[in-house]
């Protein structure tokens, strides 16, 4: 398992760059009509990333994988897996009691699925209910959305920004002057929405404090852990204290902020804090301390509740619909159906990794950014996302205008029976492997697969040349830092390898590998060459992955060996003479 990272300056400014430009007034119309044409071929492929967002007039429709040149059986297969986990095994815990699935991609929601139940259980031992008791989880089901929640704050943070009425470099005390109190004087407005700001991660506002007004000055009087800038530190408070920005600045609750400029335009009729219809609510935990009982529609978190369920770090509760219409409004730049809720800039700034100097914990203004952890193969610079406690999730994939959602009730009825962190990559992994990777020559391709801490190898037979060779072919990788290809060259029938050195040409720029390679989200074919020693001596792509954390995996392609009596290896006339362990030849 590789730790989290992020790509250097350079690289992800030419992805963010390239990925996301917008038009010029005056080239506007023609680049529609070629974007247009551009995006029909895009559609269905993760090795032809779209540039730019989608069109600002996209509104989501229903389509079958089929329709958009997917491949359905990578999302059977996930969605298999993830009713398989609401079910307890010998020995332990069901991931969680019911969740509701939804993946889109291209403007479209390809499938949505409700299983399990929203309410199952009536203690914390997990005691089941009565069976006539049991709720099922539906399509509509309200979640708690946790800290995803977090991602509304954010945008309502950057409506402010676009307003003129915050500076996001500004030190928060300018507008909040209670906040500088002990040493909070630097903080700015851009280091509490990186998770830079030094604040702690959490304090327990709830049992410290009788009252929201005094709750509220505890975060104010709150002593930073760690000097601004110096360290990356998921906070609570640093949200807490945007909630309240927001609400200064705007004049009104932050219920009603989320109300008027961001569900309510976007036609989000489901989602907000505080929900009157509770029992379409999935349950959440059964808690003794708090006295709460079985929690179901009202805030899980105990800091906001106490806050009156409204608060900047926890409190949204919102449907799977709701938030993939949420999801296209950001591919499509801050617009949906007409209604723009942020410019292009502001959803730029919101996915561009502002925490360059800490891999690992990339972060836009409000965004989690590149973090496998839990978007596996959908994972770039610019896929951003969220999770929340209680076991919801949301990835955004900008290069291939796709979203994943995963909705979970995952404390009920106690959080001390796991994570769901397994399903939450599964269904990443399941909308990756679904769009395709189309061959660079004839209709095959070789692929490695993406299973964890497994080795794949594809070996050439005895290269007998008098002198030494050239091997060309075509590769894509997308793999994590510690899941690398190594290409090898063996000079005793396979009984030893050794890393053979080969160059790849990308875009017309050529760089030198000591034998293996690990790139993430370029999401593009190079051209890879290699001198092969003087015969007898074979060749072989070896995979190896750890124990966590898949991309999509390596493709080679166009595998040619030319020596001084010619051809010794062609792979598209004589693919069987490639020797696979591990690898699959496929179409797409």
């Amino acid at each position: 398992m590789a730790p989290r990272r992020t790509l250097g300056a350079g690289l992800l400014a030419l992805v963010v760059g390239c990925s996301l430009m917008a038009s010029t007034p005056a080239t506007a119309s023609t680049a529609a009509s070629a974007h247009a044409h551009d995006d029909a071929r895009r559609s269905g492929r993760f090795d032809a990333p779209f540039t730019g967002f989608a069109p600002a007039g996209t509104v989501l429709r229903q389509r079958t994988p089929e329709q958009l040149g997917m491949d359905r059986a990578p999302l059977d297969a996930s969605f298999a897996r993830i009713r398989g986990w609401e079910e307890p095994s010998r020995s332990t815990h069901p991931l969680y009691a019911g969740a509701v699935a939804l993946v889109g991609h291209d403007g479209a929601v390809v499938r949505t699925e409700a299983s399990g139940w929203a309410l199952r259980y009536a203690d914390a031992q997990g005691t089941e209910l009565p069976r006539d008791q049991w709720q099922p989880m539906r399509e509509d089901t309200l979640f708690d959305l946790a800290s995803v929640s977090k991602l509304f704050t954010s945008i309502m943070v950057m409506q402010q920004v676009e307003r003129g009425a915050i500076d996001l470099d500004a030190p928060v005390a300018t507008y909040l002057p209670a906040f500088a109190a002990n040493g909070k004087d630097a903080i700015t407005v851009r280091q509490l929405l990186t998770h830079t700001s030094g604040l702690p991660a959490w304090l327990p506002l709830w049992s410290a404090r009788p009252d929201k007004a005094s709750r509220i000055q505890m975060v104010m009087d709150a002593k930073p852990s760690h000097a601004p800038g110096t360290t990356y530190l998921y906070s609570d408070l640093n949200l807490i204290t945007l909630g309240v920005l927001v609400e200064r600045q705007a004049g009104q609750g932050l219920d009603q902020v989320l109300r008027e400029r961001v569900t309510g335009p976007l036609g989000m009729t489901d989602t907000g804090y505080n929900p009157t219809d509770r029992a379409r609510a999935a349950a959440t935990e059964f808690e003794a301390s708090p006295p709460r009982g079985m929690v179901q529609g009202e805030v899980h978190d105990e800091n906001a509740w106490s806050l009156g369920g409204v608060a900047g770090h926890a409190g949204v509760f919102s449907t799977a619909h709701d938030l993939a219409v949420l999801a296209q409004a950001l591919l499509n730049g801050g617009t949906y159906r007409g209604h723009r809720v942020l410019s292009k800039d502001s959803v730029r700034q919101m996915i561009t990794n502002m925490n360059q100097a800490f891999p690992g914990d990339s972060h836009g203004l409000g965004f989690e950014l590149d973090q496998r952890w839990y978007m596996s193969g959908l994972s770039s610079p610019t896929t951003a996302g969220h999770t929340g406690f209680t076991g919801t999730s949301i990835v955004i994939d900008f290069m291939s205008r796709s979203f994943a959602i995963l909705l979970t009730n995952r404390v009920h009825p106690s959080r001390s029976w796991g994570s769901n962190n397994p399903a939450r990559r599964e269904i990443a992994q399941g909308l990756a492997l679904s769009l395709g990777v189309e061959p660079r020559h004839g209709r095959t391709e070789w692929w490695s697969g993406t299973a964890d801490a497994t080795t794949a190898t594809l070996t050439t037979p005895v290269l007998a040349g008098a002198d030494p060779s050239r091997l060309s072919f075509d590769l894509f990788v997308d793999t994590e830092e510690s899941d690398p290809l190594t290409l090898e060259s063996s000079t005793d029938g396979g009984q030893t390898w050794t890393p053979l050195p080969f160059t790849v040409r990308d875009r017309g720029e050529v760089r030198s590998t000591d034998g293996t390679v690990a790139t993430s989200g370029t999401r593009r074919w190079v051209q890879a060459a290699a001198e092969v020693p003087a015969g007898p001596v074979q060749v072989r792509w070896r995979y190896a992955t750890d124990a966590l954390y898949a991309g999509r995996g390596v493709f080679v392609d166009g595998v040619r060996v030319v020596g001084d009596r010619g051809v010794l290896l062609d792979s598209e006339r004589r693919p069987d003479a490639l020797v696979a362990q591990g690898w699959s030849v496929v179409s797409r």
